[in-house]
């Protein structure tokens, strides 16, 4: 399509935009009132024959406060790493980790607190098998090549990954006989392995609990699951081990470019301004803002939400694989979405049992303004409870444990964005990694190394070490390893949190990470305390305890995730002013009474600590002690301070103290009345 036909088609629609053609890139420039005619504007602008889409209308009043970091310093003036790596995400720790194959002074800078902390721990963690894609596209290439990376690079980097399958469910007849096929020569076209065709029988014995209604399925063999936060975090945690060092609540301000505006001279953050000889854009939904900061942006990022619910692992019989339903097929009227409007590219979503056991449920997709808006609502909830219990019949809001939203980084070509630099010379381009993303990393960051190596010149690093070393896993280990384990270090025999099975000596193990990250939310990511059915309702008080011991910091301190994050503001229980005033009467006593020491003395002959007094074993300091701070406070009106009440003290006998002690003893065994207990200047206080 050419430019001319792009313009009018855009213009007669929206008159008060301007389209324009500027750097082989379509740009359209303006103010509208709605989000979703901002992304009609930008979908009709993709053109083949253009670098891409860069739709700066403005939508009208709007504006959005972004997290950014609070801390502002100089750590980091004047660094002169080789290469800069923006974004600490799935694909920011995975080139990290393949950059430090390479001789080269490495840094990554993410502006949160930790690694996986947006989009790369909202997503379902499927390993994607690529059947949806379209020949020639970015996402193809890189979702292929990295979903054959997954079994060796899980095996290094000690993450669980399993090929659980990918399954698509035929509800009509026609389906089958007419969509498998169809299925099986695009799969052969597009390089896709491991499928076949089931029929309703086969499907049962792969599924535990199939719908009624179904026909048959097709079924994918490549496709898998793994954590995508863990992942994350095994990427950089080896990365790190490697020689890379990370920068949290980090966040990049402005670029300089050089006179020609070809080259990157120095970048700006709020730990001071850099000079990188390379950087890599890896900043997720913030990819087009670092592009433009570079001078080197031609697309877009338009955020879309989704939202998924997590089950409670007692349902885990609801998917064994990750399952939809055919995409060809609109569902039955009262199973389909009201919001459909609003809806934009998607997969569809469906069942997927993740790899620690619980079921998934989504995502939807909602084309929003926002960058990081995480809330969820219950109308969406609603929609993906009726949505998916076409495949899952029972599925009921007692099932949902918790819930989550997540932001693609969607370009309006709805393909990855991986490149060296066009216009600006010393930049790479890792754009719009939307799914399949999780599975395409791995690939896309060789490719980055190669174009790293070419363009510094780059030597290899001899001394590179794939081998990450994990925490162990109480909960799947076999009685003789915990026992073996437990028997080194005892921390492991004891269970923090009850509904992951989580031990102390994991959560110690986590805290201690190579990348030094300490918060509730980060331990959470590495070894699950909290992601239980009661989602840390029971073991969060006892984790903060064990940070602030591990870290020797007050438990005030402990940060539940991003800066300034605290959990605990100090003491709701205050000591009482009457309970301050009997620790000074009991001080002063043992002090000096009638200038005798009575702690450990003897007081007429007897002793008055751990002694036997009357028969029994006493302690002064278990004496009920508000007696005598009673007849003092009584004379004194309650306004008595330390020094009036060191003299009354002095005032006491011997004789009274005795008395004293005697109906101390008398009221804890309850065997003497109280009058016979009472001191001579009123009633004991019970």
């Amino acid at each position: 399509m050419s430019f001319t036909k792009v313009k009018k088609k855009i213009e007669r629609l929206y008159p008060s935009i301007a389209v324009s053609f500027e750097r082989s890139c379509i740009v359209l420039r303006g103010e509208l009132d709605e989000w979703e005619d901002i992304y009609t504007a930008g979908t009709l602008a993709v053109d083949s024959d253009s670098l891409g889409v860069i739709n700066d209308i403005k939508l009208k009043g709007f504006s959005e406060d972004i997290k950014l970091p609070l801390e502002r310093d100089s750590s980091l003036e004047g660094g002169k790493p080789d290469v800069l790596i923006v974004g600490g995400g799935i694909v920011g720790s995975a080139v990290a980790r393949e950059l430090s194959k390479l001789k080269l002074n490495i840094w990554l800078v993410e502006k949160s607190g930790d690694v996986a902390v947006h989009t790369s721990s909202r997503n379902d963690g499927c390993v994607h098998v690529g059947i949806d894609l379209h020949k020639g596209m970015q996402k193809l290439n890189y979702c292929l090549a990295g979903n054959k990376m997954y079994d060796e690079l899980c095996r290094d980097l000690n993450v669980k990954f399993e090929r659980t399958a990918q399954i698509i469910i035929y509800s009509k007849n026609w389906e089958r006989f007419l969509l498998g096929p169809m299925m099986k020569i695009q799969a052969k076209m597009l390089g896709v392995w491991g499928l076949k065709s089931l029929s309703k029988k086969e499907l049962g014995d792969v599924e535990p609990s199939p719908p009624k209604w179904t026909k048959g399925a097709m079924y994918f063999s490549s496709g898998g699951v793994v954590s995508p936060y863990k992942m994350t975090i095994a990427l950089a945690e080896n990365a790190a081990e490697n020689g890379v060092k990370f920068y949290f609540n980090t966040v990049v301000e402005c670029m300089e470019l050089s006179e020609n505006g070809e080259q990157i001279v120095s970048v700006k953050t709020n730990r001071g301004t850099i000079h990188p000889r390379l950087v890599v854009n890896c900043a997720g939904v913030f990819a087009d803002t670092i592009a433009d900061m570079a001078g080197d942006r031609t697309f877009t990022i338009h955020p879309r939400k989704g939202t998924n619910l997590i089950l409670d692992k007692k349902k885990f019989y609801y998917a064994k694989a990750s399952i939809a339903r055919s995409p060809f097929s609109k569902a039955p009227v009262q199973y389909r979405e009201t919001n459909a409007s609003k809806t934009g590219h998607t997969k569809g979503g469906g069942l997927v049992r993740t790899i620690d056991g619980n079921i998934l449920v989504g995502p939807n997709a909602i084309e929003q303004p926002y960058r990081e808006d995480y809330t969820t609502n219950i109308e969406e909830i609603e929609s993906l409870l009726k949505k998916h219990s076409l495949v899952a019949e029972s599925l009921c809001k007692s099932d949902i444990i918790t819930y989550f939203a997540g932001i693609r980084a969607s370009t309006y070509e709805e393909d990855f964005v991986v490149r060296k630099g066009i216009f600006t010379k010393n930049i790479i381009e890792a754009a719009g990694i939307q799914s399949p993303g999780i599975t395409a990393a791995p690939a896309i960051a060789i490719d980055i190394r190669k174009w790293t190596e070419e363009t510094l010149k780059a030597e290899g690093n001899g001394n590179f070490n794939p081998i990450r070393k994990g925490i162990p896993h109480l909960a799947v280990m076999h009685d003789e390893e915990r026992d073996i384990l437990i028997k080194q270090n005892p921390n492991y025999g004891e269970i923090v949190c009850r509904c992951e099975e989580v031990s102390k000596g994991e959560i110690v193990d986590a805290i201690k990470n190579p990348l030094g990250v300490c918060s509730l939310d980060a331990i959470k990511r590495r070894v699950r305390p909290g992601m239980g059915r009661c989602q840390g309702g029971f073991c969060s008080p006892l984790i903060v305890k064990i940070i602030a011991e591990e870290k020797r910091i007050s438990p005030e301190q402990v940060q539940k995730g991003e800066e300034r994050s605290e959990l605990l503001f100090g003491d709701t229980k205050k000591p009482e002013k009457k309970q301050v005033k009997a620790e000074s009467v009991k001080r002063l006593m043992n002090e000096n009474v009638n200038g005798k020491n009575t702690n450990d003395k003897d007081i007429n002959g007897e002793k008055a600590n751990n002694e036997d007094i009357n028969g029994k074993k006493t302690n002064i300091e278990d004496m009920k002690i508000e007696k005598s701070e009673d007849c003092v406070s009584e004379k004194k009106n309650d306004k008595t301070n330390n020094g009036d009440i060191k003299k009354e003290v002095k005032k006491f006998s011997t004789k009274k103290l005795e008395k004293q002690v005697a109906a101390t003893q008398d009221l804890h065994t309850e065997k003497t009345s109280e009058s016979e207990a009472k001191p001579e200047n009123g009633g004991a206080r019970k």
